[in-house]
């Protein structure tokens, strides 16, 4: 049987569905678009759906702050002063009951062009997540699309106090914001807040500077950070209760899941109340919880709150490293080894909208050379697995945007478009008419090891069987370049072989005949390894007594049916 393994494909509707081929720097929305709901057509859709993903991540949906003027539809403006780059970012929530009116065709049917979308998204049998931003709100946050008996964020807070329990913001009275913007760029600051609301990223000060999160404020949750972090949780902070039907207000749109952004800024407490709330109505909604505190794993997993945990600073850092080259393969065991029995609650990537391209200057520089990174993040256990848009193109993220710089990363800040999805695109006709040999073939690798992993059983629900240490002292095999294990299920066995090394690997792998015990597998004298990935021809014999002897190219990897001749 077919395992049920998710994948999820990463994707801002304003960058995907953008088709302005001249672009220009710090432009506006006039001058660069913007993708639309609607151009996420059941075209394409249904070819993401046929490539194996599972559920697609909508980011940017919710309203944000932008500098684009949209009052003529009762939108407040915002002030630039306090908007990063000319679009925003998706995560200074202007108004936690709207959608972002960039995305749509005809603005004044904006949430009903989105509802749209998650129908045709369903049709094509895909799964919908979207964002929720629980820690922050942008600092001239209000809704205009509230429901009459919902009260704005701040709206009965005593600004008097620095903190109390049933505030939504934290106040530095007697203090107004300074905000430290670089003069050239903002020579006159018109936005004004007395008192000084706390920024979002824990800054207690009234002058944010640019690398803070000057753009966002805080919200409380309940917790005295300067009283000693003593937690008022009874009776149930305001801010709980915005939070929870602004949750089900979502839920009732057929969500699927939502991807909670940095989750471990907000109090565990909060989710044990909020989470299992939600699933009783809406039990096959998934959590998916922003965290980089290893520390804090099991806490959030606890209680029938989250369903899965991004894996950053484990498995993506320490594949990061290995295929930089920086750190020995071998790494990787002790990373999994220390995430131990939780692994299958990991969310696994290579990339995502606040990480570097692979395909950067900064990271491997050839989309292609992730191929062996890309192996291990897919089969490496049962859990979800994320693809961003762009990355099985090999996309650069090089672009020098406007408010991002050229870092490596596609800008959410700026209205843009990337070059190969937009080549891909190629005026909605989704094709590959555009794009060169090596983006074909990258992209082909991306859609088989995906099939791969939804076909075989033994990747979608197996167990896993380490077989680094049944190598360390194998002269022909290299721990610091290469990374080899098992994947089996119902005595169905594959071997999967990353070489992260920049030239081809001649190789032999041992298979300790405890890792056929432990799958169940009776061992005779001849087995034999047929290559998957590749071509799903090629079919090397091995023996009792002698290893696999194998040929891996370069930066990338094979994944091999382990069968035995009865």
């Amino acid at each position: 049987m077919a395992g049920k393994k998710i994948f999820i494909y990463q994707l801002l509707p304003r960058l995907f569905g953008n088709k302005t081929p001249l672009l220009v720097q710090n432009g506006g929305i006039e001058q660069n678009g913007s993708g639309k709901f609607a151009d996420l057509s059941d075209g394409i859709l249904k070819k993401l759906k046929k490539t194996g993903y599972s559920h697609i991540w909508y980011t940017g949906v919710i309203a944000h702050a932008s500098t684009t003027d949209y009052t003529s539809f009762g939108i407040l403006k915002d002030f630039p002063e306090i908007v990063k780059g000319k679009a925003g970012s998706p995560y200074a929530i202007r108004d936690y009951y709207d959608v972002d009116p960039d995305l749509a065709v005809n603005v004044e049917n904006r949430m009903q062009e989105f509802e749209e979308l998650i129908t045709r998204t369903h049709k094509a049998g895909l799964k919908v997540i979207m964002d929720f931003i629980p820690n922050h709100v942008a600092r001239n946050y209000h809704s205009v699309c509230k429901p009459k008996k919902v009260k704005d964020f701040g709206k009965t807070d005593d600004a008097n106090l620095s903190f109390s329990p049933q505030n939504n913001f934290y106040y530095l009275p007697g203090q107004a914001l300074e905000l430290q913007l670089p003069p050239d760029k903002f020579p006159v600051i018109a936005y004004k807040e007395v008192p000084a609301k706390v920024t979002g990223n824990d800054c207690f000060t009234n002058h944010p500077s640019q690398y803070d999160w000057y753009e966002t404020v805080k919200l409380n949750y309940g917790v005295d950070y300067r009283g000693g972090h003593v937690n008022h949780f009874m009776p149930i902070p305001d801010t709980w209760l915005k939070m929870k039907e602004i949750l089900f207000f979502w839920a009732s749109k057929n969500m699927d899941g939502f991807r909670c952004d940095m989750a471990e800024m907000v109090p565990v407490e909060f989710w044990y109340w909020v989470i299992p709330q939600v699933k009783e109505k809406y039990p096959k909604l998934i959590f998916i919880a922003e965290i980089y505190n290893p520390t804090q794993y099991r806490d959030f997993l606890a209680q029938n709150s989250f369903d899965y945990l991004y894996d950053k600073v484990g498995l993506y850092d320490v594949l990061r490293d290995v295929a930089c080259g920086y750190r020995p393969a071998s790494d990787i065991t002790f990373t999994l080894n220390s995430i131990g029995d939780i692994q299958s609650k990991m969310l696994n990537f290579m990339e995502n909208h606040d990480e570097q391209r692979l395909a950067s200057d900064f990271f491997l520089k050839d989309g292609a050379k992730g191929k062996a990174a890309m192996i291990v993040t897919a089969c490496v256990n049962t859990n979800p697995v994320l693809i961003y848009s762009g990355q099985e193109l090999g996309e650069k993220g090089m672009d020098e945007e406007g408010f991002s710089g050229r870092d490596g990363r596609t800008s959410i800040y700026d209205y843009w478009a990337s070059d190969t999805v937009r080549r891909w695109n190629n005026n909605g006709k989704w094709n590959d008419e555009l794009l060169s040999e090596d983006e074909k073939d990258l992209k082909n690798f991306y859609a088989k090891l995906i099939a791969l992993c939804n076909k075989e059983s033994a990747l979608g629900e197996g167990y896993f069987y380490d077989l680094m240490p049944a190598n360390y002292e194998n002269g022909d095999f290299n721990s610091i370049g290469q990374f080899a294990f098992l994947r089996g299920k119902d005595k169905n066995v594959v071997l999967v072989v990353a070489n992260f090394d920049h030239s081809e690997a001649d190789m032999s792998v041992c298979i300790p005949e405890h890792a056929f015990n432990f799958f169940g597998v009776p061992k005779t004298d001849v087995g034999v390894a047929t290559s998957l990935l590749a071509d799903g021809k090629t079919m090397t014999p091995f023996s009792a007594k002698t290893p696999l002897k194998i040929t891996v190219p370069p930066n990338s990897g094979e994944i091999y049916k382990i069968s035995f001749l009865q």
